[in-house]
């Protein structure tokens, strides 16, 4: 008989952020880590910084063993659902938006024209000219 996985949004994840319901996300799958955050080797506040997210990168990048990809599986509640939409914070559409406006103003601005150029390439001379004289 199959296993029935419980399915999680990204959302119902994004909930559980905290010291006292700690859960993260990694490759698709979610885990309660709350009562592993005072084992972990690597310090809670590592697993406190990944919670309610998805950790997969930083899961990989720490370079974990296969005794540590096995222990994983005590602490697996269950899959992220790949049908839920994501989560969407408006907060960083805003910011996003309002870059993307300063950046434009910034392109348009002739002052900046006018003096980006000359002061890179005045620069690179510079740059080629120290790098000439230490050649000689």
């Amino acid at each position: 008989m199959p296993t029935i996985t419980k399915l999680y949004s990204l959302q119902e994840v994004s909930e559980h952020n905290t010291r006292e319901d700690c859960w993260v996300v990694v490759d698709g799958k979610v885990y309660d880590v709350t009562s592993y955050l005072d084992e972990h080797p690597g310090g809670d506040d590592v697993l406190l910084a990944a919670t309610g997210k998805d950790a997969t990168d930083q899961f990989e990048d720490a370079g974990h063993s296969q005794s540590a990809r096995d222990l994983m599986k005590d602490y697996c509640i269950g899959e992220v659902d790949p049908c839920a939409p994501e989560v969407v914070i408006p907060e960083l559409e805003i910011v996003s938006k309002q870059q993307r406006i300063n950046l434009m103003d910034l392109l348009q601005n002739k002052t900046l024209q006018y003096c980006a150029v000359p002061a890179a390439m005045v620069g690179i001379a510079l740059v080629l000219g120290l790098l000439y004289n230490r050649n000689k």
